[in-house]
């Protein structure tokens, strides 16, 4: 199955799922009851959002100002947007995966699991932080937490002379 039958499949399925769950859990809990749940975790998603999106912003700076390319962080705010739409879209299921997505190690998981060669800036599971196999003095890092270390510079003239 190619790219667009897995897309038509999806946008098939994912409203009937939709439908199913909210009469199901609509004849279990009442309508009014069903219609609050769904309204209540889109304003919990919505903050949820916020929240998370403010860390993953922060945490992307922190690592640019340590000269640290933020690949991880950047797809975690991918996922988080993606998250976001989900919640925002009526429905039980929608909601679970847009939950799953907002709840950080739940992301990382998912991030390292669907994108590989990740590890290579940053460790899986980690808040963010900067591993690759050079040690930690050669790439000009100290241990997390510690303040990182300045390069040196060896200031230099050149001078080119013929042999004649």
């Amino acid at each position: 199955m190619g790219f667009r039958g897995l897309l038509f499949l999806i946008f098939l399925s994912v409203p009937l799922i939709e439908i199913y769950l909210l009469i199901e859990i609509g004849g279990v809990i009442g309508a009014p009851a069903t219609v609050f749940l769904v309204v209540f975790t889109a304003v919990l998603g919505a903050l949820l959002l916020r929240q998370q999106g403010l860390y993953t912003l922060q945490k992307v700076q922190k690592q640019m100002s340590r000269g640290e390319m933020p690949a991880v962080a950047m797809l975690e705010g991918v996922c988080l947007v993606i998250g976001g739409v989900l919640l925002l879209t009526p429905g039980f299921l929608t909601d679970s995966i847009g939950f799953l997505l907002l709840i950080g190690p739940t992301r990382r998981f998912l991030i390292h699991k669907f994108v590989p060669g990740l590890s290579m800036f940053s460790s899986p599971f980690s808040s963010g932080g900067h591993t690759d196999s050079r040690s930690s003095q050669e790439s000009g890092r100290g241990k997390r937490g510690a303040t990182p270390h300045k390069p040196t510079i060896i200031d230099g003239e050149y001078r080119h002379e013929d042999d004649d």
